[in-house]
Protein backbone atom coordinates (compact mmCIF):
# COMPACT_ATOMS: atom_id res chain seq x y z
CA UNK A 1 0.00 0.00 0.00
CA UNK A 2 1.22 3.31 -1.22
CA UNK A 3 1.92 6.28 1.60
CA UNK A 4 0.83 9.24 -0.44
CA UNK A 5 1.59 12.52 0.87
CA UNK A 6 1.76 15.72 -1.17
CA UNK A 7 3.73 18.89 -0.70
CA UNK A 8 2.92 22.51 -1.43
CA UNK A 9 5.58 25.14 -2.29
CA UNK A 10 4.28 28.72 -2.52
CA UNK A 11 7.02 31.29 -3.50
CA UNK A 12 7.68 34.32 -2.54
CA UNK A 13 5.14 35.89 -5.35
CA UNK A 14 2.14 33.77 -4.12
CA UNK A 15 1.96 31.11 -7.16
CA UNK A 16 2.85 27.63 -5.99
CA UNK A 17 4.10 24.33 -7.11
CA UNK A 18 2.28 20.89 -5.95
CA UNK A 19 4.42 17.96 -5.39
CA UNK A 20 3.08 14.58 -4.98
CA UNK A 21 4.88 11.13 -3.64
CA UNK A 22 3.51 8.12 -3.55
CA UNK A 23 5.70 7.03 -0.53
CA UNK A 24 6.56 10.16 1.29
CA UNK A 25 3.96 9.84 4.10
CA UNK A 26 5.33 8.04 6.46
CA UNK A 27 8.74 9.50 7.96
CA UNK A 28 7.27 12.97 6.73
CA UNK A 29 8.21 15.03 10.01
CA UNK A 30 11.64 13.12 10.43
CA UNK A 31 12.10 14.45 7.34
CA UNK A 32 11.22 17.64 7.85
CA UNK A 33 13.77 18.33 10.62
CA UNK A 34 16.24 18.30 8.19
CA UNK A 35 15.15 22.19 8.25
CA UNK A 36 14.02 24.61 5.52
CA UNK A 37 16.74 24.44 2.89
CA UNK A 38 17.35 20.34 3.26
CA UNK A 39 13.24 20.30 3.38
CA UNK A 40 13.03 22.13 0.07
CA UNK A 41 15.85 20.61 -1.93
CA UNK A 42 14.20 17.09 -0.94
CA UNK A 43 10.87 18.20 -2.02
CA UNK A 44 12.12 19.67 -5.43
CA UNK A 45 13.44 16.43 -6.16
CA UNK A 46 9.90 14.78 -6.92
CA UNK A 47 7.30 14.98 -9.55
CA UNK A 48 5.48 18.72 -9.82
CA UNK A 49 1.46 16.99 -9.99
CA UNK A 50 -1.59 18.71 -9.63
CA UNK A 51 -3.10 15.73 -8.07
CA UNK A 52 -4.47 16.27 -4.83
CA UNK A 53 -4.57 13.63 -2.76
CA UNK A 54 -8.33 13.50 -1.25
CA UNK A 55 -8.53 13.67 2.77
CA UNK A 56 -9.10 9.83 3.02
CA UNK A 57 -5.91 8.90 0.97
CA UNK A 58 -3.34 11.50 1.75
CA UNK A 59 -1.77 10.38 4.57
CA UNK A 60 0.69 13.06 5.26
CA UNK A 61 1.49 16.69 3.84
CA UNK A 62 3.72 19.65 4.24
CA UNK A 63 2.78 23.43 2.35
CA UNK A 64 5.78 25.32 2.41
CA UNK A 65 5.22 29.54 2.27
CA UNK A 66 8.78 30.78 1.48
CA UNK A 67 7.21 34.45 1.55
CA UNK A 68 5.75 34.29 4.99
CA UNK A 69 7.56 31.68 6.34
CA UNK A 70 4.86 29.35 7.24
CA UNK A 71 5.00 25.79 7.63
CA UNK A 72 1.99 24.23 7.37
CA UNK A 73 2.30 19.88 8.03
CA UNK A 74 0.54 16.80 9.25
CA UNK A 75 1.10 13.52 9.09
CA UNK A 76 -0.69 10.54 10.28
CA UNK A 77 2.13 8.16 11.17
CA UNK A 78 5.14 9.25 12.94
CA UNK A 79 6.37 10.94 16.15
CA UNK A 80 4.59 13.53 16.04
CA UNK A 81 1.58 11.39 15.64
CA UNK A 82 2.92 9.35 18.95
CA UNK A 83 1.62 10.83 22.41
CA UNK A 84 4.36 9.89 23.96
CA UNK A 85 6.57 11.75 21.01
CA UNK A 86 4.25 14.36 19.96
CA UNK A 87 5.35 17.69 21.86
CA UNK A 88 9.08 16.72 21.87
CA UNK A 89 8.86 16.75 17.76
CA UNK A 90 6.73 19.66 17.43
CA UNK A 91 9.46 21.28 19.62
CA UNK A 92 12.65 19.76 17.35
CA UNK A 93 10.38 20.92 14.50
CA UNK A 94 10.23 24.37 15.57
CA UNK A 95 13.77 24.71 16.58
CA UNK A 96 14.64 23.33 12.75
CA UNK A 97 12.33 26.15 11.27
CA UNK A 98 13.80 28.40 13.34
CA UNK A 99 11.44 32.07 12.75
CA UNK A 100 9.22 30.29 11.01
CA UNK A 101 5.55 29.93 11.85
CA UNK A 102 5.00 26.05 12.23
CA UNK A 103 1.46 24.51 12.10
CA UNK A 104 -1.00 21.43 12.50
CA UNK A 105 -2.76 20.34 9.85
CA UNK A 106 -5.97 18.92 11.67
CA UNK A 107 -8.02 19.20 8.46
CA UNK A 108 -5.46 17.19 6.44
CA UNK A 109 -4.93 18.15 2.80
CA UNK A 110 -8.67 20.56 3.02
CA UNK A 111 -6.60 23.21 5.68
CA UNK A 112 -3.95 23.21 3.07
CA UNK A 113 -5.75 24.11 0.07
CA UNK A 114 -8.05 27.00 2.42
CA UNK A 115 -4.57 28.54 3.60
CA UNK A 116 -4.22 29.00 -0.64
CA UNK A 117 -7.62 30.28 -0.87
CA UNK A 118 -9.11 27.51 -2.99
CA UNK A 119 -11.96 25.34 -2.64
CA UNK A 120 -11.48 22.96 0.30
CA UNK A 121 -14.76 20.74 -1.24
CA UNK A 122 -11.68 19.44 -4.12
CA UNK A 123 -10.56 17.11 -1.55
CA UNK A 124 -13.75 15.83 0.67
CA UNK A 125 -14.86 12.86 0.12
CA UNK A 126 -18.29 13.35 1.86
CA UNK A 127 -19.94 10.04 0.13
CA UNK A 128 -17.91 7.51 1.93
CA UNK A 129 -19.74 7.84 4.90
CA UNK A 130 -18.01 7.23 8.59
CA UNK A 131 -15.88 3.80 8.93
CA UNK A 132 -16.44 3.32 12.66
CA UNK A 133 -13.89 2.03 14.84
CA UNK A 134 -14.64 -1.63 17.09
CA UNK A 135 -15.46 -0.90 20.80
CA UNK A 136 -12.47 -3.11 22.00
CA UNK A 137 -12.98 -5.46 24.71
CA UNK A 138 -10.56 -4.68 28.03
CA UNK A 139 -7.75 -6.56 27.46
CA UNK A 140 -4.00 -5.89 29.45
CA UNK A 141 -1.33 -6.75 26.59
CA UNK A 142 -2.76 -3.71 24.73
CA UNK A 143 -0.80 -1.67 27.53
CA UNK A 144 2.22 -3.48 26.73
CA UNK A 145 2.09 -1.65 23.51
CA UNK A 146 3.46 1.86 23.52
CA UNK A 147 1.74 2.88 20.29
CA UNK A 148 -1.64 1.25 20.02
CA UNK A 149 -4.16 2.65 17.56
CA UNK A 150 -6.74 3.14 19.74
CA UNK A 151 -9.11 6.29 20.59
CA UNK A 152 -10.54 6.97 24.05
CA UNK A 153 -14.64 8.10 24.70
CA UNK A 154 -15.53 8.99 28.06
CA UNK A 155 -19.22 9.65 29.31
CA UNK A 156 -19.50 12.08 32.27
CA UNK A 157 -17.30 10.63 35.03
CA UNK A 158 -17.85 6.92 35.38
CA UNK A 159 -17.65 5.34 31.72
CA UNK A 160 -14.84 5.00 29.63
CA UNK A 161 -14.11 3.09 25.71
CA UNK A 162 -11.69 2.16 23.91
CA UNK A 163 -12.62 2.31 20.38
CA UNK A 164 -9.99 0.53 17.37
CA UNK A 165 -8.61 3.97 15.65
CA UNK A 166 -7.71 2.24 12.16
CA UNK A 167 -10.69 4.58 10.29
CA UNK A 168 -12.27 7.70 11.15
CA UNK A 169 -12.08 9.44 14.70
CA UNK A 170 -15.10 8.64 16.80
CA UNK A 171 -16.32 12.24 16.93
CA UNK A 172 -17.22 12.19 13.79
CA UNK A 173 -20.21 9.60 14.44
CA UNK A 174 -22.15 12.47 16.01
CA UNK A 175 -24.40 12.06 18.78
CA UNK A 176 -25.14 8.57 17.17
CA UNK A 177 -22.13 7.49 18.79
CA UNK A 178 -23.67 7.79 22.15
CA UNK A 179 -26.16 4.79 21.44
CA UNK A 180 -22.96 2.96 19.86
CA UNK A 181 -21.64 3.21 23.57
CA UNK A 182 -24.69 1.96 25.36
CA UNK A 183 -24.17 -1.81 26.15
CA UNK A 184 -20.59 -1.79 24.47
CA UNK A 185 -17.82 -3.26 26.57
CA UNK A 186 -16.67 -0.76 28.99
CA UNK A 187 -13.06 0.04 30.15
CA UNK A 188 -12.28 0.69 34.38
CA UNK A 189 -9.71 2.78 33.48
CA UNK A 190 -7.47 3.83 30.22
CA UNK A 191 -4.10 4.02 31.25
CA UNK A 192 -2.54 3.14 27.66
CA UNK A 193 -1.73 6.03 25.20
CA UNK A 194 -3.93 6.82 22.49
CA UNK A 195 -3.81 8.50 19.09
CA UNK A 196 -7.13 10.25 19.62
CA UNK A 197 -10.19 11.02 22.20
CA UNK A 198 -13.77 12.37 23.05
CA UNK A 199 -15.12 13.30 26.07
CA UNK A 200 -19.14 14.15 26.57
CA UNK A 201 -20.96 15.59 29.18
CA UNK A 202 -23.99 14.45 29.02
CA UNK A 203 -25.44 16.56 31.97
CA UNK A 204 -24.58 19.91 30.36
CA UNK A 205 -24.51 18.52 26.80
CA UNK A 206 -21.09 19.49 25.59
CA UNK A 207 -18.37 16.95 23.77
CA UNK A 208 -14.53 17.83 23.75
CA UNK A 209 -11.93 16.04 21.63
CA UNK A 210 -8.61 15.75 20.24
CA UNK A 211 -6.47 14.03 17.64
CA UNK A 212 -2.96 13.88 17.23
CA UNK A 213 -2.91 13.07 13.49
CA UNK A 214 -5.80 14.61 11.20
CA UNK A 215 -9.25 13.94 10.76
CA UNK A 216 -11.65 15.01 7.80
CA UNK A 217 -14.25 17.75 8.42
CA UNK A 218 -12.06 18.51 11.80
CA UNK A 219 -13.67 22.12 12.17
CA UNK A 220 -17.39 20.99 11.03
CA UNK A 221 -18.08 18.61 14.05
CA UNK A 222 -20.64 21.37 15.83
CA UNK A 223 -22.84 19.86 12.51
CA UNK A 224 -22.54 16.15 13.75
CA UNK A 225 -23.57 17.08 17.08
CA UNK A 226 -26.89 20.01 16.85
CA UNK A 227 -27.74 20.93 20.20
CA UNK A 228 -24.70 20.58 21.96
CA UNK A 229 -21.96 22.55 22.43
CA UNK A 230 -18.26 21.17 20.87
CA UNK A 231 -15.01 21.51 21.73
CA UNK A 232 -11.92 20.91 19.62
CA UNK A 233 -8.58 20.77 21.54
CA UNK A 234 -6.42 20.05 19.05
CA UNK A 235 -3.71 17.91 20.31
CA UNK A 236 -3.94 18.70 23.83
CA UNK A 237 -4.97 15.40 25.55
CA UNK A 238 -4.10 16.83 29.22
CA UNK A 239 -7.36 18.80 28.83
CA UNK A 240 -8.98 14.72 28.73
CA UNK A 241 -7.50 13.32 30.98
CA UNK A 242 -8.44 16.80 33.31
CA UNK A 243 -12.11 16.45 32.49
CA UNK A 244 -12.22 11.94 32.77
CA UNK A 245 -13.00 12.13 36.28
CA UNK A 246 -9.60 9.80 36.39
CA UNK A 247 -11.41 7.37 33.47
CA UNK A 248 -8.44 8.34 31.24
CA UNK A 249 -4.60 8.22 32.89
CA UNK A 250 -2.08 7.85 29.98
CA UNK A 251 1.33 6.97 30.76
CA UNK A 252 3.52 10.14 32.05
CA UNK A 253 5.69 11.42 28.72
CA UNK A 254 9.56 11.47 29.54
CA UNK A 255 10.02 14.62 27.42
CA UNK A 256 14.38 14.34 27.29
CA UNK A 257 13.53 10.43 26.56
CA UNK A 258 11.49 11.40 23.76
CA UNK A 259 13.96 13.98 22.29
CA UNK A 260 16.53 11.67 22.51
CA UNK A 261 14.19 9.11 20.96
CA UNK A 262 13.53 11.16 18.33
CA UNK A 263 17.03 12.58 17.40
CA UNK A 264 18.01 8.96 17.10
CA UNK A 265 15.49 7.93 14.61
CA UNK A 266 16.06 10.90 12.57
CA UNK A 267 20.44 9.58 12.32
CA UNK A 268 18.92 6.71 11.48
CA UNK A 269 16.43 7.80 8.51
CA UNK A 270 19.68 9.65 7.33
CA UNK A 271 22.09 6.64 7.13
CA UNK A 272 23.63 5.76 3.70
CA UNK A 273 21.08 2.41 2.51
CA UNK A 274 23.48 0.10 1.73
CA UNK A 275 22.31 -2.63 -0.87
CA UNK A 276 23.01 -6.52 0.07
Amino acid sequence: MADRANFVVVRENGEYELYLSRFGAVGIDLDLLAGPTEALSMVQRLRVDDWWLDDVHCQGAALIDLGRRVLLVFAWEGPSAVMRHRAAALELLREAWAGWDVRWSYDGPAELRSYLGLDPELVRDRGHGVLAGELLEPDPEDLADPEPMVAVVTVGSDRCYVVANVADHPIREGISLLDRLDGGPEQAVCRMPAEGGVHVDPVRRRVGWWVLGASAEAYEMPQRWPGWTVEFWQDRWEEHVRRSGGRFRPPPVDRDRALAEIRAAVAHRREPRTRP
